[in-house]
């Protein structure tokens, strides 16, 4: 994109005002933060941003595909911005499953990427630009460790029913509080890597039942009569 786009793409301020005001049940601050980053980065940045976003999502496919099969690859086994690691699988030989693997990847100190889009039983991994080839190694370290984990299970070294993957994530109110009573040790729940034990997260809660809760909404705000003076 040539610098006169970028000058005649500002010049559109009022069509750019006209577009937010017509967004009144969306979320009309993304469109400033998005026309903020173009004019920011530049047609220099967006191309680097672009090819190190690709990059980082082929590196990731590259390191995965002998753990888990990688969907939609063109030629040369090459994708794009993303990469969808294909997980049904690994159901059907260990009977763990995406939800398993995604909350799993809490203990390890991830939020899931992307799941069962644009395929069920899937993780599509999208890398940004903006992440370092540590912390990409890092999350791709956790996929391998999660993998052997599920085999784990496959062998029988841990039940179907009672795994560090099925009773992902793990509080620390759960593993300190009570009996322990699984077949694994405290340490493998949350501190699966040992590069955890200066830098944890801790989720606040463990797992719920989504499809659940998304049937059965429910407002945590105070009640109406709060705000009566």
């Amino acid at each position: 994109m040539a610098q006169r786009d970028f000058e005649g793409f500002a010049a559109e301020k009022p069509a750019h005002q006209n577009i937010v005001s017509a967004a009144p049940y969306g979320s009309p601050s993304i469109l400033p933060i998005s026309w903020a980053y173009v004019r920011m980065m530049g047609a220099e940045g967006l191309k680097a941003a672009t090819g190190a976003a690709v990059l980082a999502a082929n590196y990731v496919a590259v390191r995965l595909r002998d753990h888990y099969p990688v969907l939609y690859a063109g030629d040369n086994g090459l994708v794009a911005h993303e990469c969808i690691l294909d997980l049904r699988p690994l159901k059907e030989a260990t009977g763990i499953s995406n939800d398993d693997v995604a909350k799993r990847l809490v203990d390890y100190g991830f939020h899931a990427p992307t799941m069962s889009f644009p395929v069920v039983g899937t993780l599509m991994v999208e890398p940004t630009e903006s992440e370092d080839l540590a912390e990409i190694d890092r999350f791709i370290d956790a996929m391998i460790a999660i993998k052997l984990e599920a085999d784990e299970v496959a062998k029988g070294t841990w039940p179907a029913g009672d795994n560090p993957l099925h009773n992902a994530p793990h509080t620390a109110r759960s593993v300190i509080v009570g009996e322990w009573n699984h077949p694994y040790s405290r340490e493998t729940a949350v501190y699966p890597v040992s590069t955890q034990l200066r830098n944890k997260y801790w989720p606040s809660v463990r797992r719920i039942d989504q499809a659940w809760g998304d049937r059965n909404l429910f407002c945590a705000c105070p009640p109406p009569e709060a705000f009566e003076s």
